[in-house]
C-alpha cells in the first residue's frame, strides 16, 4: 500500500536504509512523514522495516511492515522511478539550485563555443570538469540507486508471497546482458575516418549504429545505404550539431521538418541529440521510434546528470536507450585517461546485473592511436561473451516494445508469456537478491 496525493506529502530527497546497501537507496519523491503514516495505517501490529533519512540525517519517514506481511510505503513508487528517469531529482535535491546554475553556465558556453578555437574549448571543458567532479549524485561512473530500488521492491513482494516473483527477462533468446555499439559522426574529419573502425568491428563479428549530422558536412547517401546493406544501422544526430535542437519547443518545431526528412531519407528510426542535450517533455515530439540522448550517469557532459537506468524505458511512446558507458571524449580528452579500465569495470558491473552496455564513441577521436587501442581491447574482451546480446539500437527498441506489450499468465502449472514476446522471451524469477531461471 501507499498513499496518493496526501496533503502532508511534499517532494523530498532521502535515502532508504536497507541492510546490505552501505549508503542507503536514494529516493526523490513526495514522502508522508512517520507521525502521519501511523494514522493512515490499518489496524494491526505495524513496525518500521526501513527508515528514510534526509541528507542531514533527519528522519523523513519509514517503510512499514505488519505482522501479517503487509507493507506500507510512504511514497508512490512510480514517482520515485519517474524522478530518476526524468532527472526530476535535480529540482528536489538540495543541490537543485547549483545544478541550475551549472546548466546556465553550459548554455553560455555553447553560445560562445563557435567562436572559440578547438584548444580553447578543450581547456574550458577540463577546467569545468573539476567543478563537475564534485557532484555527489548521480555517482560516477556508476549509480546503482534506481536498480537497488527495483531490487527492494522485488524483495518486499517476494517476502509477502514467500516465493520469487515471475517476470519477463530483460533480454531475449536467453541472453543475460546487452552490448550495443554506437558512434557519433560529428564532423567531416570523423566522416572520413570511419573505415578503420568498421574494419575493427568486422574482425570481431560486431555491428554498430552510426549517427550523422544532416547539415554540418556533406553526406553521400550511398555510403549510408552501404552501411545498412551490411546489416549496420544509421541514425540522426541533430540537425546542425550546435546543441540547440531541444533548447525550446519553438526551436524544436522549427528544426523537426529537417530532422525528420533526414531520418526518412536515410531509413533511420533512432535519434541522438548532440552533446546529449535533452528535455523530458520534448523528447516524445521527435517522432522517432527510439532516442538515445540520456546518459545513465555523467557529471562531465555539457548537460550533467543522467537517468540512472541501465535498462531501456519509455518516455511516452518513445523508447529511451541510455548511454551507459562514459564517452571516449570525456575519458581520454577531458579526463586524460590512458586506458580502457573505466569502460571495462563499468561493463563488468552491468554484465553482472543484467544491464545494457551502450557505448558512444566517435571516429573524430578514435583516430588517436591511444583511444583506438583502448577501444580495440574493450571489444576483444566482450565480443565473444556467450551470454551477451550483441544488438543494434533499433533491435533493442523493437524488443523492448514487444516485451512491454506482453504479459504473464499461469497455465498448466507454469508461468507462460502471452503476447509478441512469446517467441524469444524468457520467464525468470526474482526475489530482490538473485535471479532464478525456470518454472516455479
Amino acid at each position: 500500500m501507499w498513499p496518493r496525493h496526501h496533503p502532508d506529502q511534499s517532494p523530498r530527497a532521502g535515502r532508504i536504509l536497507v541492510h546490505g546497501v552501505r549508503e542507503g537507496i536514494p529516493i526523490f519523491a513526495p514522502i508522508v512523514r512517520a507521525r502521519v503514516a501511523e494514522d493512515l495505517l490499518p489496524n494491526g501490529d505495524w513496525d518500521s522495516a526501513h527508515s528514510i533519512v534526509a541528507p542531514d540525517g533527519q528522519e523523513l519517514g519509514s517503510v512499514w511492515r505488519a505482522a501479517d506481511g503487509s507493507v506500507f510505503l510512504p511514497f508512490d513508487p512510480d514517482e520515485v522511478m519517474r524522478a530518476y528517469w526524468s532527472e526530476g531529482y535535480a529540482s528536489i535535491s538540495s543541490g537543485g539550485a547549483s545544478r541550475r546554475l551549472k546548466r546556465a553556465a553550459v548554455r553560455a558556453y555553447y553560445g560562445v563555443r563557435p567562436a572559440l578555437p578547438r584548444p580553447a574549448q578543450i581547456w574550458l571543458r577540463r577546467r569545468f570538469s573539476r567543478v563537475q567532479a564534485r557532484s555527489t549524485f548521480p555517482r560516477w561512473p556508476a549509480e546503482t540507486g534506481l536498480h537497488d530500488f527495483f531490487d527492494l521492491l522485488f524483495a518486499i513482494l517476494s517476502a509477502i508471497l514467500a516465493a520469487p516473483i515471475p517476470r519477463i527477462a530483460a533480454w531475449p533468446d536467453g541472453h543475460r546482458w546487452a552490448l550495443v555499439l554506437t558512434h557519433d559522426v560529428e564532423q567531416a574529419d570523423g566522416y572520413a575516418a570511419m573505415a578503420p573502425i568498421l574494419e575493427l568491428e568486422r574482425s570481431y563479428g560486431l555491428r554498430s549504429c552510426w549517427y550523422f549530422v544532416p547539415r554540418r558536412y556533406p553526406i553521400d547517401v550511398e555510403d549510408l545505404r552501404n552501411l545498412m546493406a551490411e546489416g549496420l544501422e544509421v541514425g540522426v544526430h541533430g540537425l546542425y550539431h550546435d546543441g540547440r535542437d531541444l533548447s525550446s519547443l519553438k526551436r524544436l518545431e522549427q528544426r523537426l521538418p529537417g530532422i525528420r526528412s533526414a531520418g526518412q531519407s536515410w531509413g533511420a528510426t533512432g535519434f541522438r541529440s548532440p552533446a546529449l542535450h535533452r528535455q523530458w517533455n520534448l523528447m516524445p515530439r521527435l517522432g522517432f521510434d527510439y532516442d538515445t540522448s540520456y546518459p545513465d550517469t555523467d557529471p562531465y557532459e555539457p548537460m550533467p546528470g543522467g537517468c540512472c537506468s541501465w535498462l531501456p524505458f519509455f518516455i511516452g511512446n518513445l523508447v529511451e536507450l541510455p548511454v551507459t558507458l562514459p564517452q571516449d571524449h570525456t575519458l581520454f580528452v577531458v579526463l586524460r585517461e590512458r586506458d580502457e579500465a573505466i569502460w571495462v569495470n563499468k561493463a563488468e558491473l552491468l554484465r553482472a546485473r543484467g544491464g545494457m552496455v551502450l557505448i558512444d564513441s566517435h571516429p573524430d577521436y578514435l583516430v588517436d592511436p591511444t583511444i583506438f587501442a583502448a577501444y580495440d581491447r574493450f571489444l576483444r574482451r566482450f565480443a565473444g561473451d556467450p551470454v551477451a546480446w550483441r544488438a543494434l539500437p533499433r533491435e533493442v527498441s523493437a524488443w523492448w516494445r514487444r516485451r512491454a506489450a506482453s504479459h504473464l499468465e499461469f497455465r498448466e502449472g507454469e508461468w507462460q508469456i502471452v503476447g509478441p514476446a512469446v517467441a524469444d522471451g524468457r520467464v525468470e524469477f526474482v526475489d530482490g537478491e538473485r535471479t532464478h531461471v525456470g518454472a516455479h
